[in-house]
């Protein structure tokens, strides 16, 4: 779940930058941790083709196209939150990316989809309790790791 990948990957990242660089690189083991993530969700798009394509309404055409399209996305989200110099446009074109994806989630949960099982025995709506605050936390973790990168402290932490 990326709710667990964003926290471990970070926390982990950080030890490892101040064991070897002696700073915590707040910013960038934040985008590490997203590139993580976002690869994950990437690959997740190839395994659960058949309920990532029930996500998307009846009315739009090449479903499968469009999952293994922004699942390709997603992997080139990932490797690029990492190239030096290419944090703030990727980080709008991410948040962009979340900001756009929101309906199909909108869509999953009112369908009661089930991405792993590929069927319509999801939660339904109540999804939605998680799944927004879950999108704003995906969209606040990029802006403040890629565009408004924090200012560093004395003390090693940045704010």
């Amino acid at each position: 779940m990326p709710e667990a990948i964003l926290p471990i990957v970070l926390i982990i990242s950080m030890i490892i930058f101040k064991l070897t660089r002696k700073e915590y690189e707040f910013a960038l083991s934040a985008r590490i941790a997203m590139a993580v993530m976002l690869l994950t969700a990437g690959i997740a798009h190839f395994v659960y083709t058949q309920g990532m394509a029930l996500m998307i309404p009846g009315i739009i055409p090449y479903k499968k196209e469009m999952v293994y399209v922004t699942g390709v996305l997603e992997i080139i989200g990932a490797v690029t939150l990492l190239i030096p110099g290419f944090q703030k446009t990727i980080g709008w074109l991410l948040i962009v990316f979340f900001v756009l994806i929101l309906p199909a989630n909108l869509y999953a949960a009112s369908e009661h989809v089930n991405m792993k099982s590929g069927d319509f025995s999801g939660s339904g709506l109540s999804y939605l309790w998680y799944r927004i605050p879950l999108q704003l936390v995906f969209i606040s973790w990029v802006y403040f790791s890629c565009i408004r990168i924090p200012v560093r402290m004395k003390s090693g932490f940045d704010v």
